[in-house]
């Protein structure tokens, strides 16, 4: 028997997270193959690492904008390699239509141009007049190796007003992940908050392709919790219900959700809709966080 009707609050959330996420593509080879599964019009954002290089993926933003989506740039200030390269890049992102960046760090430990973090960039942009009507900047649930947790809030709030908007880290853990939102509003640090989650994929392409690209924050996660890689390495899919299910109360805190597809978007759209489809019919609204293969 089920319990009382849970509160609208909680009967809303699941679908308002699910109802226009956002989602994350790699610039791979079968990155444009992989897009034609995506609803129309989506806003897909691309990755951007050393081993691919920045140019990779502005190469597959432009050509994703030419097809009609929302497509976001992940910008690394490491791999930019001077203001000229910078102004090119911004040239061929507007002519694309382009209207929304990602604005991150990067993995490399050195920096090959001018800029050495992401807060360098955004400077560097609002120089150029602040291009871009949506900036994004990334938030860490959970402790980063490298840098202090004071330092990375300190950080949020310096970028907050050349950002408007946070995405989260790919964190495995609801409660984490609405720790680190209350310690940032009491930080008064207001933008609003996408949560990253990785999206419905297979467990050895989730750790396969991060080894691969040099995913730095999943790798870090990966290795802290070595039984979670064990598990990855299992036959079988991940999927992000239970996460999705842990913020479900507290839903109306967050803007959506920035699905990280590892290029597996037709598992994902197809986990999204069922899911979707699921919370709509139950028509006491108590998702429990999964649906009926």
């Amino acid at each position: 028997m089920r319990e009382n009707a849970p509160s609208s609050a909680r009967r809303r959330g699941p679908a308002t997270l699910l109802v226009r996420p956002r989602f994350e593509l790699v610039p791979l080879r079968d990155a444009e193959e992989e897009a034609e599964h995506l609803p129309a019009g989506a806003t897909v954002t691309v990755t951007c690492s050393p081993r691919r290089g920045i140019d990779a993926t502005v190469d597959l933003v432009e050509r994703l904008a030419g097809r009609g989506f929302r497509a976001v740039p992940h910008l690394a200030a490491r791999l930019i390699r001077s203001e000229g390269h910078l102004r090119e890049l911004v040239d061929r992102l507007r002519a694309a239509g382009v209207a929304e960046v990602f604005a991150i760090g990067g993995d490399p430990p050195e920096s090959i141009g001018p800029y050495d973090r992401a807060g360098q960039f955004l400077v560097a942009l609002d120089d150029l007049g602040r291009p871009f009507p949506e900036v994004g900047i990334a938030g860490y649930p959970e402790r980063h190796p490298l840098i202090d947790r004071r330092e990375l809030f300190r950080a949020l709030r310096e970028k907050q007003p050349a950002a408007t908007y946070i995405v989260t880290q790919i964190c495995f853990e609801p409660a984490a992940i609405l720790g680190w939102l209350r310690e940032i509003r009491g930080r008064d640090v207001r933008l609003p908050v996408y949560v990253g989650l990785p999206g419905a994929v297979t467990r050895r392409r989730l750790l396969e392709i991060a080894l691969r690209i040099g995913v730095g924050d999943l790798i870090r996660y990966l290795t802290k919790h070595g039984s979670l890689v064990a598990r990855l390495m299992r036959r079988g899919s991940y999927r992000p219900d239970p996460v999705l299910a842990g913020l479900a109360p507290r839903a109306d805190a967050f803007r959506g959700l920035h699905l990280n597809t590892f290029n597996q978007v037709r598992n994902t759209e197809r986990w999204r809709r069922r899911a979707l489809e699921a919370f709509r019919s139950d028509a006491a609204g108590q998702w429990d966080g999964g649906y009926a293969s």
